[in-house]
């Protein structure tokens, strides 16, 4: 892993909190996209090297929706960025962390994508992404 590429943070409303962020990090969203295969439209902010990704439901029952009623809105996952995701994938299998994924997936950003199981990381959702070229 070579550095916290962005903060994942589940929010109700995503129009009301773009507005929020913009206004708390004293910077614009630069990007909205919508991810199908999660069911998830995202903003993105940048302050510094970091990157804070809200996350706001599609559609009725997914994953944020569920994520919101069981915890409420908050921080959602730490991502962060590998070089090799395929490798990185093999290596921390090896340790012992339980996997989402077998095969990293399309994600937002332009990243291929693989979550661990929080169960496995004391609670933190923890995504993994490698930049597409």
């Amino acid at each position: 892993m070579t550095k916290l590429e962005h903060i994942g943070i589940a929010v109700k409303n995503l129009q009301e909190s773009i507005t929020l962020f913009e206004s708390l990090l004293n910077s614009p969203c630069y990007k909205t996209e919508t991810v199908e295969s999660e069911q998830v439209t995202t903003a993105f902010f940048k302050q510094g090297e970091t990157k804070i990704e809200l996350l706001a439901n599609t559609a009725d029952g997914g994953v944020i929706e569920k994520f919101i009623e069981k915890k409420g809105e908050g921080i959602h996952h730490l991502a962060f960025a590998v070089t090799d995701i395929k490798s990185e994938m093999l290596r921390l299998r090896d340790l012992g962390f339980v996997l989402l994924q077998e095969e990293p997936k399309k994600g937002a950003d332009n990243k291929l994508v693989c979550f661990l199981h929080p169960k496995s990381t004391n609670g933190v959702l923890i995504e993994l992404c490698q930049e597409i070229s």
